[in-house]
């Protein structure tokens, strides 16, 4: 009896610790995360993407995708039920693409966000919120396959272009001009090395001159140098010339006055005499002429006009035709 009633208890508690085991993962797995459902509107491929998947805002885990099937309202479209935290930022400009996990091809929600409208976008279960679901990057190779085919054959047809045979006798060339170029490199180093060996020299020579000239200038602009010495001599002999000008200058606005208040008004009577001069020598030898008696006898008296003694009126003339 005693080991019948130790087995029951042996049994009655491993099945004890069996459900409390139980009850402990059923406690610490349960998930009491208040998630809010919304709807995302897929037009392209949703390859890779299942239930159970992740949702994912900009890296961080947020929520799960709970459903995917098909919008029968819209033919062509796919709605992708997820459910998010509540405490994800969702707002109006809020969107989201399909993520790969590294080779596997399973695929997740990226959910990101423009910033254009920071408005929170409200859902719930009696009314889903819908989001946009952008095409990825797969998607968007896949839309542009065409145009990146042409693009890589123009950059063949480049390559076989530039492959050609007259592009290669241009690149050899080219490698010749340039060998030929490094040969003329290599003389003129040649040529310039002994150049090279006297620039120190020639170095030495300017720093001597550029110290001669340092000293120069030194000399030149001390206040008690020769080239200020002089200066200043040259300057007070100008000062001395100017002097003696202002001098001449008074000397001969003085001459200019006397001779113009003085000397002028002699000038112009000595000139009027010698002209009444003139003109009596000219009224004598007038008067010669008509009469050479007159040197010895004297100017005839004038005569006599009206009222003055020995005045006669001229006869009338006879008439002819009396």
């Amino acid at each position: 009896m005693e080991n019948k009633s130790h087995a029951f208890w042996a049994g009655l508690f491993t099945i004890g610790l069996l459900v409390a085991i139980g009850l402990a993962v059923f406690f610490f797995n349960v998930d009491r995360t208040v998630r809010v459902p919304y709807d995302l509107v897929a037009r392209t491929n949703v390859t890779g993407l299942y239930t159970d998947a992740d949702v994912r805002y900009r890296g961080l885990g947020v929520g799960k995708v709970t459903s995917i099937k098909f919008d029968h309202a819209n033919p062509g479209q796919i709605r992708i039920r997820i459910e998010v935290d509540k405490n994800a930022p969702i707002t109006q400009s809020t969107f989201a693409t399909l993520g790969f996990q590294g080779v596997t091809g399973i695929a997740f929600v990226q959910l990101d966000d423009t910033g254009k409208n920071p408005a929170p976008l409200t859902s719930s279960t009696q009314n889903v919120a819908s989001l946009p679901l952008r095409p990825g990057l797969f998607d968007q190779l896949q839309q542009r396959g065409d145009i990146l085919i042409k693009k890589f054959e123009r950059i063949a047809d480049d390559a076989d272009r530039f492959l050609s045979d007259d592009m290669r006798d241009q690149v050899q060339q080219t490698a010749k001009s340039l060998q030929g170029a490094a040969d003329s490199i290599a003389v003129l180093s040649k040529q310039v090395g002994p150049v090279a060996e006297q620039l120190p020299r020639t170095l030495n020579q300017l720093d001597r001159t550029l110290a001669s000239t340092n000293a120069l200038a030194n000399s030149l602009s001390r206040s008690d140098g020769p080239f200020v010495t002089n200066m200043n001599r040259a300057g007070e002999a100008a000062e001395r010339a100017g002097r003696v000008m202002n001098e001449v200058n008074e000397s001969l606005q003085e001459m200019a006055a006397r001779v113009g208040y003085e000397t002028l008004p002699r000038v112009n009577s000595l000139a009027d005499d010698v002209g009444s001069a003139a003109r009596s020598v000219d009224h004598a030898a007038e008067t010669f002429n008509r009469n050479p008696r007159s040197l010895l006898f004297g100017a005839p008296q004038p005569t006599p006009g009206p009222g003055e003694p020995g005045f006669q009126w001229p006869s009338a003339p006879s008439n002819p035709s009396k």
